[in-house]
């Protein structure tokens, strides 16, 4: 789990704040507390039972790991095949190239406040909307970095490349699963 956060951290252009995880035995320990107190990273948990506290992580299960891997079986001789496509794909995706819905507050017609999603653009777009865009980036990232990274490609040549890059990752797992299950 460490080298997998330490990784993780490395790949967010921007300072960790905060680290909210599932409440099982795999992500709470001493050696993943240690870890965040050291980068100062507040360290939260779930509840045991209360599925909703994971809400957005089940939302994103469903609509991004599920959707792009599928509920196949994943041997673990793909875990770096698994973690390439990632980090070098489905992540700068995920950020440049792919649309999501932004909520804002409207007072309805009772006065109470209701989530609209009236905004959709890319999470670099809407970074760049706001005023102060550089707060929170790593010393080490630059926005113009992030921009040349950004237009690259075109989101079409993006997703093509990124669909090739998939079929060839679900043809390393079936190839790994069954020569796993021959054995």
């Amino acid at each position: 789990m460490i080298p997998l956060l330490e990784g993780l951290f490395v790949q967010f252009p921007f300072s960790v704040r905060g680290f909210h995880s599932d409440n099982g035995s795999e992500y709470i320990n001493h050696r993943t507390a240690k870890l965040l107190e050291k980068l100062r990273v507040e360290f939260t948990k779930s509840r045991a039972r209360r599925s909703n506290d994971n809400a957005l992580v089940e939302t994103k299960n469903g609509a991004v790991v599920r959707k792009w891997l599928g509920y196949q079986f994943l041997p673990a001789q793909a875990t770096r095949a698994i973690d390439t496509f990632y980090s070098e794909w489905l992540n700068p995706y995920l950020n440049f190239h792919r649309p999501c819905a932004f909520a804002s507050q409207r007072p309805d017609r009772r006065g109470k406040l209701r989530k609209v999603y009236a905004e959709w653009s890319t999470p670099w777009e809407k970074l760049l909307s706001l005023p102060a865009r550089q707060r929170g980036l790593r010393d080490d990232r630059s926005i113009d970095e992030l921009q040349a990274q950004a237009d690259a490609h075109s989101d079409t040549q993006f997703a093509e490349q990124l669909d090739a890059r998939r079929t060839e990752l679900q043809h390393v797992c079936k190839d790994l699963a069954i020569r796993w299950n021959s054995r």
